[in-house]
């Protein structure tokens, strides 16, 4: 029973992984830039045409950047930090083309480790948030800044929430969560203050122990397990049985046969030395004696190549 509901528990688990990874592709894909950005992007730049052909000319090249790197990176897990600031220094220029002096951006030039990694496109996602749900007016200019502090990439903004509010899609803030959920133990923060809101995304450096697995690999570690607790059931079974027919044998002899050869010693010496073996075979340390070993035992096989993670 403890084996299927492992099975069933690391089966369910798999399946979840790769389900919630498809839906956060998906969604990135669909959703990463909603039709509403392009829609007012288009108008901004049918504006321009007739008003400042270099401008459209360059937010044409701009915004062809932004929807060359939505593709490039919508099946990627992580990129560099530089790679994501490069795109989100593009897709302010289109948000300051179209807003003007009403926003006003501050982002660093590169990142302090370039082997820092984050979730592609999140940056994108907390800019198109401040955007969507704050004011946006040459009287109250929107302030955005995105800067390190510690193991954190920080998107912060003044917060100046809009009145009247479009029910969100779901996607945004919950989207980088469920992709951060994919990868790593570090979580997605969220700190709101009374004129402040700010999100505190991970910084991902090194790879640790494997945590991503496909079902078929997925069952063949539990086999594995399975097979190694089943070598261990034998030999404890083994173990008793000797510790039963052993003095079994002897009390056969002593009360049958006291006045022959004592014969039980030959089984006895055979068999422990056959059992001598059979837990040279089995064991590696002795931390496997105990109550409780078959739980362990597989819960370390089976954890032992679990899914791509990092840190």
């Amino acid at each position: 029973i403890y084996f299927y509901n492992r099975y069933q528990k690391n089966k369910i688990k798999e399946q979840k992984v790769i389900a919630g990874t498809a839906s956060a592709k998906f969604d990135a894909l669909k959703n990463q830039l909603d039709p509403h950005f392009l829609f007012n992007s288009l108008n901004v730049l049918t504006s321009l045409i007739e008003e400042n052909p270099k401008n459209a000319q360059q937010f044409t090249t701009a915004l062809s950047k932004v929807y060359r790197y939505v593709l490039e990176q919508k099946n990627k897990d992580l990129v560099t930090v530089d790679e994501e600031l490069d795109f989100a220094r593009t897709y302010m220029s289109l948000l300051k083309m179209r807003f003007e002096d009403s926003i006003v951006f501050s982002i660093p030039d590169q990142a302090k480790n370039p082997e820092s990694k984050v979730v592609p496109l999140s940056l994108q996602l907390l800019l198109e948030n401040a955007v969507k749900h704050n004011m946006v007016t040459s009287t109250k200019p929107l302030h955005i800044r995105i800067y390190e502090e510690g193991d954190n990439l920080i998107v912060e903004n003044n917060l100046q929430p809009k009145q009247i509010v479009k029910k969100s899609s779901g996607v945004g803030l919950d989207n980088i969560r469920q992709r951060y959920n994919l990868l790593t133990d570090k979580i997605v923060k969220i700190n709101q203050q009374a004129e402040r809101f700010a999100v505190a995304i991970p910084l991902l450096s090194k790879q640790v122990s494997p945590m991503r697995k496909s079902p078929s690999e997925m069952n063949d570690n539990y086999v594995r397990a399975r097979k190694r607790v089943e070598e261990l059931k034998e030999f404890y079974w083994s173990l008793l049985s000797y510790f039963i027919v052993i003095p079994m044998l002897y009390l056969i002899w002593y009360n049958f046969t006291p006045f022959t050869i004592q014969w039980f010693w030959f089984p006895m010496f055979f068999w422990g030395i056959g059992l001598c073996f059979h837990a040279y075979k089995v064991f590696v340390n002795d931390g496997m004696f105990g109550s409780g070993w078959e739980k362990r035992k597989i819960e370390e096989f089976m954890e032992e190549e679990e899914r791509k993670n990092w840190e």
